[in-house]
């Protein structure tokens, strides 16, 4: 009977743990968004930026993707901003210490996508007179966003999973609060199932969406059709 009330009371809890995927997909989206903003000028300057300007992105780069990302959720709340005399909530922390990890893995994926472009293309269109600035933002970038796609979907569902690590500054995403339930109730499994089926869902959903507009913007014969 003890273990049918608490079922009972789990289904009770299940707005609660909704509720976390909210913050969730804030703290995804919000890390996205930061990492958008970085990546495609790094990107682009990781290509075709001077020697010293590579070398200091390349540390950026090294850095953020070397470091834990638990570690850089510390380093910033409790070390950088207090340093520097700034009060930051633990959800802005986390939204941007999560961009700027993205930020560093949407350059790669940026720059690959840069490279993997002809040069010819380029060439073609100082050629006929186009600007540098008309050139990246009718020729290069077009195709850059359009190609990354495949990889954004990754850092998509990579980013999705990390919030997880947001619950040491308190930040009730979903897994903590699939943490407190079980807690509360005294059973663990399902808490932890339902929180898993919801970030699993999440990440379809982001995956399916990110494919529909890859193909959508395709250039016809240049992706294999299933």
């Amino acid at each position: 009977m003890g273990d049918l009330n608490a079922y009972i009371t789990l289904l009770n809890y299940i707005p609660y743990i909704l509720e976390g995927a909210k913050w969730s997909l804030v703290l995804t989206f919000g890390g996205l968004g930061i990492g958008f903003i970085i990546g495609l000028p790094v990107g682009v300057a990781s290509v075709y930026g001077g020697r010293y300007t590579r070398l200091l992105l390349n540390i950026y780069i090294w850095i953020f993707r070397s470091t834990p990302l638990i570690v850089l959720l510390f380093l910033f709340y409790w070390g950088i901003f207090p340093t520097i005399g700034y009060k930051v909530s633990p959800l802005v922390t986390s939204i941007l210490v999560l961009g700027l990890r993205s930020g560093a893995y949407q350059t790669e994926i940026f720059r690959g996508c840069i490279e993997s472009i002809d040069e010819g293309q380029i060439l073609a269109a100082y050629a006929i007179g186009m600007s540098s600035i008309q050139t990246f933002t009718n020729i290069l970038i077009p195709q850059v966003l359009r190609i990354s796609i495949p990889g954004w979907s990754n850092e998509y569902a990579g980013l999705l999973k990390d919030t997880a690590i947001c619950f040491i500054l308190g930040i009730q995403e979903v897994l903590t609060r699939a943490k407190i339930i079980s807690m509360a109730i005294g059973i663990a499994l399902l808490p932890y199932f339902i929180a898993g089926a919801i970030l699993m869902i999440l990440s379809y959903l982001g995956i399916k969406v990110l494919d529909i507009f890859y193909r959508r913007w395709s250039v016809p014969g240049l992706i294999k059709e299933i």
